[in-house]
């Protein structure tokens, strides 16, 4: 019989939560931020140590710059300072303890979730109690953090085949370079020869662009061998999705511009794209760390054929093929569900307002960690879409009974063929998407513009159909309460009694 009482699939969801501090860049809480503003490199030290412990429980190493610090995120040990206030030129003990007190706290549960044995402290259901509080409590934090970005490599992605935004990719390039001399500004590689983005000329025009005019490709990007702070896509939602496909690792704060048709994920406008780079360049950003799947096919062996970072969701389907899809839905190696039908939808949060919507899905909020599972035409009324925990690991497999082979599809790319006894294993990938927010109220504004969420005209007065005569006299009805002949407190003689004796005098 184990020793451990805690449930696997706490531990397991527990550590997606650790998986997500990473991807922040940057620190844990606005007080250590105003800490490190007023030159607190001592805290500056307990944040890189706390974010260390995070890097411990299988997470990259990233350098990146925490207000204005520069904080390299290592494997090394927990070390919390032990300086004063006084040595930080802080007027009020409180103030510094209350940084240092909150860093520690952090540090310690952090390093609790990352460690297997430390879980197996939590003896009692209220400890277990105030460690999933706490793990709640530093996420609410993490997504409130500002990330602060570095000044050194910026990619633009543009929109493919839309040869007007290659101009507006000029305007900014040229901007950039032109108000940051130190910034190195990375253009899509198809767009070096191009007369439209005229890089040589831009280059012949102020020889210092010839050092910091770059061009990208996507080996580059998968490579890693440029670390770049920030991404600026001009495009739509579909742009934004290349993004995700080009990041198959760690992904930099994505600044998404309006430039297409729809626009969930694409909150800003071109138009003031000056004024929001260089706030988000001076001041720092805030983001919606977006979940994503990790896809694997696997052949019947096990073998990994391929392995894929979605951002909307993995679907497979029957592709060609004339008959009805059977396909098998394990959670871990527990059969959940027999699915016949044209095939199935594992969404991310980001992805409920996609393909899973149209199928019959419901919205999701993208902060909700969840996997969102809808049939495609099911052979039956009953299979209804469901949201599981991000914490479960799906498979959807091709039983052997089946007669005929499947297709997957990752974020309606890499199209896949799975053959009879393969299968698909789906899981939180460990490397979220961070979209840079407009508003606190972004989700709930985009779903009314773009879908017209619970858009409907709102019940009217009658009273512009009155004369004017009828109309003096109902503003003055409207002002005299009217006696009704009955006590307030008697509501009940509102009832209508529909007994077959109503009309008969008692």
């Amino acid at each position: 019989m184990s020793d451990n009482p805690i449930p696997t699939r706490f531990i397991r969801r527990t550590s997606s939560s650790v998986q997500k501090i990473p991807i922040l860049h940057e620190a844990l809480t606005k007080e250590a931020q105003h800490a490190l503003s007023t030159s607190s490199s001592s805290v500056s030290s307990t944040l890189s140590s706390t974010t260390s412990l995070a890097n411990s429980a299988g997470t990259p190493n990233l350098q990146h710059n925490i207000c204005g610090t520069s904080t390299n995120y290592n494997h090394s040990g927990l070390s919390i300072p032990t300086t004063t206030s006084r040595n930080l030129g802080y007027k009020e003990n409180n103030e510094y303890e209350k940084i240092v007190k909150d860093a520690e706290n952090d540090c310690t549960l952090i390093n609790t979730l990352s460690d297997t044995q430390g879980l197996r402290a939590v003896k009692s259901h209220m400890d277990l109690a105030k460690t999933a509080h706490s793990v709640r409590a530093l996420a609410k934090r993490l997504n409130r953090a500002t990330i602060r970005l570095s000044l050194n490599s910026v990619l633009i992605i543009t929109k493919a085949r839309d040869n007007s935004l290659v101009y507006l990719t000029k305007e900014m390039t040229e901007w950039l370079l032109t108000t940051y001399p130190s910034l190195n500004v990375y253009v899509d590689g198809k767009l070096e020869n191009s007369h439209r983005l005229d890089a040589a000329g831009l280059i012949k025009d102020i020889p210092n662009y010839n050092d910091r005019l770059k061009f990208w490709t996507k080996s580059m990007i998968k490579k890693g061998n440029v670390q770049f702070d920030f991404v600026v896509t001009l495009g739509g939602d579909g742009t934004v999705l290349h993004a995700s496909t080009l990041f198959q690792n760690a992904v930099p704060p994505i600044i998404p511009f309006a430039l297409g048709s729809l626009g969930f994920l694409t909150s800003f406008e071109y138009e003031n794209f000056r004024e929001i780079l260089h706030n988000a360049i001076t001041q720092g950003v805030k983001t919606d760390l977006r979940m994503r799947f990790t896809c694997r096919v696997h052949k019947a062996n096990g073998d990994v054929v391929c392995e894929q970072q979605v951002l909307n969701e993995l679907t497979v389907d029957r592709g060609p093929s004339p008959y009805v899809t059977m396909l098998e839905l394990y959670d871990d190696d527990n059969l959940l569900t027999v699915a016949q039908a044209d095939g199935l939808i594992i969404a991310t949060p980001t992805g409920s307002t996609a393909y899973s919507l149209s199928a019959g899905g419901s919205l999701v909020h993208p902060e909700v960690s969840c996997m969102c599972i809808t049939p495609i035409c099911p052979h039956t009324l009953s299979f209804r879409p469901i949201m599981v925990p991000d914490s479960i690991q799906l498979k959807v497999k091709v039983p052997l009974r089946s007669r005929s082979t499947a297709w997957a599809a990752f974020d309606g790319r890499e199209r896949v063929h799975i053959d009879v006894g393969d299968y698909v294993s789906v899981c939180a990938s460990r490397y979220p998407f961070p979209t840079v927010k407009n508003s606190k109220d972004q989700y709930f504004e985009s779903v009314s513009r773009v879908l017209n969420w619970n858009s409907r005209k709102e019940q009217k007065s009658f009273k512009h159909l009155l004369s004017d005569k009828n109309k003096k006299m109902c503003d003055l009805d409207d002002n005299i309460k009217e006696d009704t002949g009955m006590d307030s407190e008697n509501e009940t003689a509102w009832d209508i009694d529909y007994s077959d004796t109503e009309n008969e005098i008692s």
